[in-house]
C-alpha cells in the first residue's frame, strides 16, 4: 500500500493529465510510477493509433528511442563486474578496422558521450524516416572520417558511440547484441514488456506515432515498427511505462534487487559531463541523463523515435520512479514528467490532506479556464491551474473555516501572487440537494464543468470559429 502522503498526489497526477491532454490534444499517453520497488501507479490516456481509433491501454508498448543507452550501459557495467572488460580499455581493443582516433576512445568515453565522435553521421536521414536505420558497415563509414571534436573535451552526444559500444558487447559476448542484452539484463530485471528492437513478433500491441498537426492541420500515424539494426543499443528498445519505471528504478543504489551491483548503479547516475549549452542544469553520467527538480535529484533517460517522446526518472531518496510516455512528435512527456514530480514533491512536503478538508476538493471552470481545489498537510488548499505544465506554480494557499449550517463552507486566500487575491474571502455553496454548486475565490465565481460548459453555450452559442 502505498504512503499516506503519496496517495494524494497519486490521485491528482491522472486528472492533471486528464485536462492536458484535452488541452493540447495529443493523441496517447501512460505513466507509471514505482515506489520502493512496487507499482503505485499505471494508467493510459487517449489512442494508440488515431486512424484505427484504437484505444491506448497499459499494454501497449512505445518505441523509447534513447532510453535503450541505460541498458546498453547496464550491460557493459555488468561485463565489467565479471571481469571481461574495463572501461578505461579503448574500443579498438573489441572494434577492428575503425579510423585510428576513433579506436583511441576509451568505453567509458562512449558511454559518457565524452568520445568527441559524429552524432547520427553525415546523413541522419533514419531520423525522418527517409532512409533505414544503419547496419555495422554505415556506421564504420561515417567513423572513417575520425572524431568530430577532441575526446575528453566536453559532452557530446552520438548515437553512432552506443552503435559501438553494441558491436562492443557482441565481440566479448561471441552473440547479438540484442541477444545477450535480452538474455542477461531484460529477462533478469524482470521486464515482460520490454525487448531490444522491432518489429515484434509477439503479438502484444505497439502504439503507433503520430506526427503534430501543424504541417497539414492534422496528424498522421507513423508505424514505428522498423527495425534499427546496428543502433539498437543507442535507441532500439520497445518498452511500457510500467516496465521503465521499474527497470530504472532497478538502477537506484536503494533498490533492493538488480542486475547490478551498487557500486555500478552509483556509478552509472554519478554526474560526469555537464551540457555546457542548455537553459537547464543537465547532466551526463553513463548512459543516464541527471539533474535536480523540485529540490530533488533525479536521475534517468529520455527518448525520441519518429512520432514518440518518452522520458523516466528516477528520485533515489524518495524511492520513486516515474515513466511518462506519448506518442506523437510534439508530445509532451518531459512537461508531463517534470510536472508529476512537483506534485509528488509537494506532497511529500506538506503531507496526506487531513480528512476534514475533503470538501476542499475537485474541479471549478468558468470563462477564463478551470482551477483545481487541491488540499495538502493539515490546514491548506492549493488552488491549482491545470492549464499548466507545472499545476502548482505560483498557486493560491487557501486556510479552510467555519462552516454554516446551510452547508456553506468559507475560508480565507492566505497567500497569492500580487495579481491574485491574496487576503481576500472564499466560499464554497451547496445547491438544495447538498451538493457543492459554486466556488466563490474572492469575487470570481466558479462552476463545475458541465455546468460552466452550458454557460458558455447558453451566452455565446456553439457555432464553431
Amino acid at each position: 500500500m502505498a504512503e499516506r502522503w503519496l496517495v494524494g498526489a497519486l490521485d491528482y497526477i491522472p486528472r492533471w493529465i486528464d485536462w492536458q491532454m484535452r488541452q493540447h490534444r495529443q493523441p496517447g499517453c501512460a505513466i507509471a510510477i514505482w515506489h520502493r520497488g512496487r507499482p503505485v501507479l499505471a494508467q493510459a490516456f487517449g489512442h494508440a493509433d488515431l486512424a484505427r481509433g484504437q484505444v491506448l491501454t497499459n499494454g501497449h508498448r512505445f518505441r523509447v528511442a534513447s532510453h535503450s543507452k541505460a541498458f546498453t550501459a547496464a550491460g557493459m557495467l555488468r561485463l565489467r563486474e565479471t571481469g571481461r572488460l574495463r572501461l578505461d580499455q579503448p574500443v579498438g581493443d573489441f572494434v577492428t578496422e575503425l579510423h585510428p582516433d576513433v579506436a583511441r576512445v576509451t568505453l567509458s568515453q562512449l558511454l559518457s558521450h565524452s568520445a568527441g565522435l559524429v552524432r547520427d553521421g553525415l546523413d541522419a536521414g533514419q531520423w525522418q524516416d527517409r532512409r533505414p536505420f544503419l547496419d555495422e558497415a554505415a556506421i564504420r563509414a561515417d567513423l572513417q572520417h575520425g572524431t568530430t571534436i577532441p575526446p575528453n573535451s566536453r559532452f557530446k552526444y552520438s548515437n553512432h558511440g552506443y552503435g559501438l559500444l553494441g558491436m562492443v558487447i557482441a565481440s566479448v559476448t561471441g552473440e547479438p547484441y540484442t541477444d545477450w542484452i535480452m538474455r542477461a539484463i531484460v529477462t533478469p530485471s524482470g521486464l515482460a514488456d520490454t525487448v531490444p528492437d522491432a518489429p515484434v513478433a509477439d503479438g502484444k500491441p505497439l502504439a503507433r506515432g503520430h506526427s503534430s498537426d501543424v504541417l497539414l492541420g492534422h496528424r498522421v500515424v507513423i508505424p514505428g515498427d522498423n527495425p534499427t539494426h546496428a543502433l539498437a543499443s543507442a535507441t532500439g528498445f520497445v518498452s511500457t511505462a510500467s516496465d521503465l519505471a521499474r527497470f530504472f528504478g532497478s538502477l537506484s543504489p536503494h533498490a533492493r534487487a538488480s542486475v547490478l551491483s551498487v557500486d555500478s548503479r552509483r556509478e552509472m547516475a554519478r554526474r560526469q559531463w555537464r551540457d555546457p549549452h542548455v537553459s537547464l542544469e543537465r547532466w551526463y553520467g553513463l548512459g543516464t541523463i541527471s539533474g535536480t527538480l523540485a529540490g530533488w535529484d533525479w536521475f534517468g533517460h529520455s527518448g525520441g523515435f519518429q512520432g514518440q517522446i518518452t522520458r523516466t526518472v528516477v528520485v533515489p531518496e524518495q524511492q520513486l520512479s516515474v515513466s511518462v510516455l506519448t506518442n506523437a512528435s510534439d508530445g509532451l512527456s518531459h512537461q508531463w514528467l517534470e510536472g508529476s514530480l512537483h506534485i509528488l514533491s509537494r506532497f511529500a512536503r506538506d503531507g496526506a490532506p487531513a480528512r476534514r478538508l475533503a470538501r476542499w476538493s475537485g474541479r471549478w471552470c468558468s470563462l477564463w479556464g478551470a482551477f483545481d481545489l487541491l488540499p495538502v498537510g493539515d490546514d491548506t488548499v492549493l488552488v491549482a491551474n491545470p492549464a499548466l505544465a507545472n499545476p502548482l506554480q505560483d498557486a493560491s494557499e487557501i486556510t479552510p473555516g467555519r462552516v454554516q449550517r446551510d452547508g456553506t463552507a468559507h475560508g480565507s486566500i492566505r497567500l497569492a501572487n500580487g495579481f491574485a487575491n491574496h487576503g481576500e474571502p472564499v466560499r464554497l455553496e451547496r445547491d438544495t440537494r447538498q451538493r457543492t454548486a459554486a466556488l466563490w475565490l474572492g469575487g470570481n465565481r466558479l462552476a463545475p464543468e458541465a455546468v460552466a460548459r452550458r454557460e458558455l453555450a447558453r451566452r455565446y452559442g456553439t457555432a464553431r470559429s
